[in-house]
């Protein structure tokens, strides 16, 4: 008991941040829409309900994929969050479906809901609550990423490095991005309805809420089934293959490849050295690459391997103009 508490203090402080804030919004948003009958706050309660859901399960996910490797799984947990989420995914999807379900009943039979000030209060409050949660998820990918930013530079660079940030910090920013753009169109749904009369404008906006959490589902996905078969971080590949090439002793780079499972990396490298380099010469270069490299964040293990200079030169960073 006492193992699995230390593992969830470990886990992604914004996805359990934004668990608990959605959890309260839907609750709001649920008991508003039961005095209202408003589809767009039904849209609404269903979507931050899914949000919450979805969290709790990536903070949990998160906290157990830290759990160190055992004999029976020498290899970590590290993919478990990925397969979290992608279960995580499951609930946005079907939420997401009765989202577009009732939305679209409601442009076919289009009623007027109660409680105008009602909704627009509870609408702006909750809005105004995902904007935080989606500020904080956005401070801390570029904490992750030890980038500086101040002001508007945080929603650009944030967007700029999303593709680098962890998959569940990722997750809740994309979750939160799409709460609060689905907030703004269905206050402003409940506003254009109220003043022309044209009801049917709450259904567009929850079948419009609904299609944007099935393209978070999509990205969520691709992501994710990416991270459970194991994506190389070709990012990360030309970082440490400059940082092993800067070494005096290393004459070459036969082969890097760096594995992403959940948040940590594994590193397998095959390097070409002077054939008359003793053994202990060798070794030597091995523990020093890998005091190197353990030292990039992410980075839990380096498997090295030693093949004498051939004369060609193998290695090519991307990021040099001549790069194929």
């Amino acid at each position: 008991m006492g193992e699995i508490f230390q593992l969830l203090k470990r886990g992604n402080k914004s996805a359990m941040l934004a668990a608990i804030i959605n959890t309260v919004i839907s609750i709001i948003k649920g008991t508003a829409y039961m005095f209202t009958g408003n589809v767009a706050m039904f849209a609404e309660t269903m979507h931050s309900l899914g949000d919450a859901a979805n969290q709790f399960f990536v903070f949990v996910g998160s906290a157990l994929s830290k759990k160190a490797p055992t004999e029976k799984f020498p290899n970590g947990f590290g993919r478990l969050v990925n397969l979290v989420l992608l279960g995580a995914v499951l609930i946005v999807g079907i939420m997401a479906f009765e989202t577009i379900r009732e939305g679209w009943h409601h442009v076919i039979h289009p009623t007027k809901s109660d409680g105008f000030i009602i909704n627009i209060i509870v609408l702006g409050v909750s809005t105004l609550l995902e904007t935080f949660v989606l500020f904080k998820a956005m401070r801390e990918i570029l904490h992750d990423l030890e980038i500086e930013a101040s002001g508007t530079e945080v929603f650009v660079k944030t967007f700029a490095n999303l593709r680098r940030a962890k998959p569940a910090t990722k997750l809740v920013f994309m979750e939160d991005l799409v709460a609060t753009l689905g907030g703004l169109l269905a206050i402003i749904a409940v506003v254009l309805s109220h003043f022309t009369k044209f009801h049917q404008l709450e259904g567009i906006a929850s079948m419009l809420i609904g299609a944007m959490m099935f393209f978070v589902v999509g990205k969520v996905f691709l992501d994710n089934a990416a991270g459970v078969i194991g994506q190389a971080d070709e990012e990360m590949e030309d970082k440490i293959g400059a940082l092993v090439m800067a070494d005096p002793d290393v004459l070459d780079i036969q082969g890097i490849t760096v594995i992403k499972e959940g948040e940590d990396l594994h590193v397998e490298l095959e390097i070409e050295v002077d054939p008359k380099l003793t053994v202990a010469a060798a070794d030597d270069i091995k523990d020093r690459l890998e005091e190197k490299i353990m030292a990039e964040k992410g980075v839990v293990d380096v498997t090295i391997e030693f093949d004498e200079e051939d004369g060609v030169m193998t290695w090519q960073n991307r990021n040099e103009p001549d790069a194929n």
